[in-house]
């Protein structure tokens, strides 16, 4: 391996980091004037800009592990996976009831911006 190829990937992480920070930055202007003008979708010039609402549960892992009837239901978890977690509710192995207070919900707003 050459020094250049090191060199070229380091130097493209730096760029991705810089890149990652002015999206946050302007995302966060974007998502904010929606908010103010309490739209959640902008038209703007020729680009249609779109915020969806999202919902995230975060769970605490002693509280899961206490509202969990049997041992055997944690070990298919391991650890708390909000998609292992809606499956299992699914399959009725475990009850929304059961697991109610084990979690916290996240709300996000996903930005989609596309050109028309």
């Amino acid at each position: 391996m050459e020094d250049k190829t090191v060199k070229r990937y380091y130097q493209l992480k730096q760029k991705q980091k810089e890149i990652e920070q002015e999206l946050s930055e302007l995302r966060g202007v974007i998502v904010q004037h929606c908010a103010e003008l309490d739209v959640s979708e902008l038209e703007v010039g020729s680009y249609k800009v779109k915020i969806i609402a999202q919902e995230r549960k975060e769970f605490d892992e002693a509280k899961l592990f206490a509202a969990l009837p049997d041992a055997e239901v944690w070990r298919l978890l391991s650890k708390p996976d909000t998609s292992k977690i809606a499956g299992l509710i699914k399959l009725n192995v475990i009850s929304e009831d059961t697991i109610k207070d084990t979690y916290s919900v996240k709300h996000l707003s996903l930005l989609q911006v596309d050109k028309r």
